[in-house]
Order: structure tokens, then C-alpha cells, then sequence
């Protein structure tokens, strides 16, 4: 039984573009700075709350401090010609109107739906797409309650960013607990369904039991996980100890905990800090107390985490709380992605380094990963083989599950930060998943037209094409 929180009740305060000169530690920022911060907040998601302002951001360093740079608008996250576009119309009071025009015309070429998203991820029934759902790889459902797509506090390097700034047509949504479920019973394949966003946790407890619930129904056995993606435990963790229903939550977790289905808190914590407070820490306890498990994800991203030293404090850490180190994500080419990116090679070094410092209870974590169109790839290592420096690569999840695993080489590139920058080594035209992939993207565009509900229906879906 979860325990009882030793904590007074604290109120919630948000502020978005609409409010920020209202936070008070603000004023050490000039004018200049608070325009600057406005002009990218016209382009990119801004939210924080007053917890991440009192709590996690250290004033005194600002504007280096890694959690201010983790939630508020920085210059950089801009093209130098988008952001002078942007902070002259706000000084010159351009309308509403103006401003959101230039906004969009940016926002258009800052990659929204990255790794076929829109694309190849979402499903069909019956013939017609299932929006708020995506089923990329075979043994995972994605689901995006319309009541959780926004968050305690947004983080800068957001790859969800689209699903915020206001834009229906890039979002994923879906107030149908009932569409998931009748997908899911046609796709036995289905293990493990992630409820994400945005993050559930911002919706009250009893609208997240109405989706939570309907995965617990007898004919839907084959669902043996359900997982919650969230940032609240370091934004947020009054949702787990004094919010009004934090108590019929724990219920909750404890319900879904009896009736068989293994459930997973996926954390995202991008920096040791926001694990560092009391609250985070019995928020952390209350969770397990429950039966659930909590693993902890993030990008490497610069600015924040890019050290050794700050990754192995955070698993080490987690490690202690009782919560398992999961992956370790290179940042999505999307959004802020020149401001925030690494290059692979360094991320490489970071996350070997990281690796070597700590015990093996906290090595459960894998990366660095990249959650690319056609998976996660994973940099496995960087060697010598035959005269050629290399990047050794794998799969650690796939379109196509017979990808899994089957390492292949890229050439060393030390400027690389994606995927998309790798050609393959040893003087292959191609990687040996991309005439796959082409024939994927057949295969999915035939399957939009002509779902079908037998059993051969994950084939059509997901390939198994061999490549011997």
C-alpha cells in the first residue's frame, strides 16, 4: 500500500507566452533578453510551472544554468535569419496575425513529423486511419489521449513540439478508448501499449481510468504492459503526493498492478536536479509502493547533459530511488535540433564514458539511440576494420523485427549527428534495411487502402522480409 505523503498541498502555476513577465525571477533578465525570449516562444512551445522555477533552476546561473536552458527559449534554438525576423516584428508590436504567419512559415521547416510519423506510423481499421494512434513496431501501440497533450512544464528539445503550438493538422489526438481497444483485439501481436503525448499525467484521474480501465478487459489478455510516459516526477511530483486525486491515482496504479499487467512509468529525466528534491524522491516511492516500476529516459542533449559525469550522477541515482536506467536517445533531427544536437561520435564518447563509471545495476541502459524511420539504431561502437574507421551499428528495435540486432557499418563521420548522415562503410551502395524499407512503404500505403483483420494482417503491416 502506497504511504502517506508528509507534504503540505501545493497549488499548480502555470505560465505560457501569455503570462511569463509575471515570473518574478524574470527581472534579472533585461529587456532585450525578455524580447528575445518572446520571439522564439512565437515559433517554439513555452510552458514551465512554478515547482521547475522555484525548485530546479538555479537563478544565480542563469543564462547557463542546464534547467533554465531545458525549459526556457534560448536565441540559438532560432536560425540567425528566423530569429531577427522574429524579435524585430515582436519590438515593432506586429499584430497577432503577422506574428503567427511568420511563426508557421518557420515551423513549416523545422521538420514537424520526423521518422515517418504521419506516414508510416499510423494504423488503419476497417480501412480508415486511427488518428491519436501509432503502431510502429510490432509489439508496441502508441495512444494520445486528447486530454494529455500538453504537459507540467515543456522542455526545449521537445520532439513532440508540433503537438503544442497550435496547429490541429500536425497533431495526434484521440478521444476514442474504444478505437484502441478494437484495434487491439484484431492485432493479438500487441504486448505492450504506451500511453503518451504531451503527458497522461496531466489529465485528471478519472479520465486517465477510462483509457486505463479498458485495457484491463479479459479480451485483451494479450496486453501484458501498459506504460505512461511522463515527465512529472521531476516537473511535478505534487501529481503523485498532495494533488487533490494523487491518492486515487496510486489506486489506480495499484488496480492495474492486480490485475496482471506489468505497469511502467517511463520517466523522462533529463538531469540529476530533478531528482534531487524531496518531493521527486517520495514521489518515487509512492510509485513503487504501488507495484509499478519506473525507467528512466532522455536525450543527450548540449547545453544540458552533455558530460560524462552529469549521466553517470543521473543513473546512479536513479539507480538509488529504485528506478531502472532505460535509454539514452540522441536528439530527433526536428525543432531545435542545431542548438541542442551532439554530434554521434561525441555522444558515443559521453555515453562510454558514462557507462564505464558506473555498476552494473545501472548498465540495464542502452544507447546512444537514435529513433530513426526505420527504428532504434543503436552506435554500438566506433572500431578499425579492415583499414576503415567505423561506426558498428544495430537495431535495438525495427520496423521489421528480423532487423533486431543484425549489426551493419557505417563509415566514420565525426561531424554525423544523425542517421541520415551515414553512408554505409566498406563501399555498400545502401544499408541493408533500405531496399526493405522501400518496400515497406509500398506495403504501408497498400495496407491504408486494405487493412485486413486476419491474422496475416501484421505481415502486410510490418514485412519480415528476409535479406538472404
Amino acid at each position: 500500500m502506497f504511504r502517506r505523503a508528509r507534504f503540505e498541498p501545493r497549488k499548480l502555476r502555470v505560465f505560457t507566452l501569455a503570462n511569463f513577465r509575471q515570473i518574478p525571477q524574470l527581472k534579472r533578465l533585461s529587456r532585450t533578453d525578455q524580447q528575445a525570449l518572446e520571439a522564439v516562444a512565437r515559433v517554439l512551445p513555452f510552458r514551465v510551472n512554478n515547482y521547475v522555477i522555484e525548485e530546479l533552476i538555479s537563478w544565480e546561473d542563469v543564462p547557463e544554468d542546464p534547467m533554465y536552458r531545458l525549459t526556457f527559449p534560448q536565441a540559438g534554438m532560432l536560425s540567425q535569419q528566423d530569429f531577427s525576423r522574429m524579435y524585430r516584428l515582436v519590438g515593432n508590436g506586429a499584430s497577432p496575425e503577422k506574428l503567427q504567419q511568420a511563426a508557421s512559415r518557420i515551423q513549416s521547416r523545422l521538420n514537424p513529423h520526423p521518422a515517418g510519423q504521419m506516414e508510416l506510423n499510423v494504423p488503419h481499421l476497417n480501412g480508415k486511419a486511427l488518428p491519436g494512434i501509432q503502431h510502429k513496431y510490432r509489439e508496441t501501440v502508441l495512444f494520445f489521449p486528447s486530454q494529455g497533450q500538453t504537459c507540467h512544464s515543456y522542455c526545449t528539445y521537445c520532439f513532440r513540439w508540433p503537438q503544442f503550438v497550435g496547429i490541429d493538422k500536425l497533431k495526434f489526438a484521440s478521444k476514442e478508448a474504444h478505437a484502441l481497444t478494437r484495434y487491439l483485439r484484431q492485432h493479438q501481436e500487441v504486448t505492450d501499449v504506451l500511453i503518451t503525448g504531451g503527458d497522461p499525467l496531466v489529465m485528471k484521474t478519472s479520465v486517465l481510468r477510462r483509457y486505463l480501465e479498458s485495457l484491463l478487459a479479459p479480451e485483451l489478455s494479450h496486453i501484458t504492459s501498459i506504460r505512461l510516459g511522463t515527465k512529472a516526477i521531476g516537473f511535478w511530483p505534487y501529481r503523485f503526493l498532495t494533488d487533490r486525486d494523487s491518492s486515487d491515482l496510486l489506486r489506480l496504479f495499484e488496480q492495474v498492478v492486480r490485475a496482471r499487467r506489468h505497469l511502467a512509468v517511463m520517466a523522462h529525466v533529463c538531469h540529476p536536479r530533478e531528482l534531487s528534491t524531496h518531493a521527486a524522491e517520495a514521489a518515487i516511492q509512492r510509485i513503487l509502493d504501488t507495484g509499478a516500476t519506473i525507467r528512466c529516459q532522455a536525450p543527450l542533449v548540449r547545453h544540458v547533459n552533455d558530460s560524462p559525469h552529469i549521466w553517470a550522477d543521473m543513473w546512479r541515482r536513479e539507480v538509488r530511488l529504485g528506478a531502472i536506467p532505460y535509454y539514452l536517445f540522441v536528439e530527433r533531427d526536428t525543432g531545435a535540433k542545431q542548438y541542442f544536437e551532439v554530434p554521434l561520435a561525441e555522444a558515443y564518447d559521453i555515453f562510454r564514458k558514462a557507462y564505464s563509471r558506473v555498476s552494473g545495476l545501472a548498465r540495464t541502459v542502452r544507447g546512444p539511440s537514435m529513433s530513426a524511420t526505420p527504428g532504434k539504431v543503436i552506435i554500438q561502437g566506433i572500431s578499425e576494420i579492415a583499414g576503415e574507421k567505423v561506426f558498428s551499428l544495430s537495431f535495438a528495435q525495427a520496423r521489421d523485427p528480423v532487423w533486431v540486432h543484425r549489426p551493419f557499418f557505417a563509415r566514420f563521420d565525426e561531424h554525423a549527428t544523425w542517421l541520415n548522415d551515414l553512408v554505409p562503410a566498406f563501399g555498400d551502395r545502401e544499408f541493408f534495411y533500405q531496399p526493405l524499407m522501400r518496400q515497406f512503404r509500398r506495403r504501408q500505403r497498400q495496407a491504408a487502402w486494405n487493412e485486413r483483420s486476419d491474422t496475416e494482417a501484421p505481415l502486410a503491416l510490418f514485412g519480415h522480409v528476409e535479406w538472404e
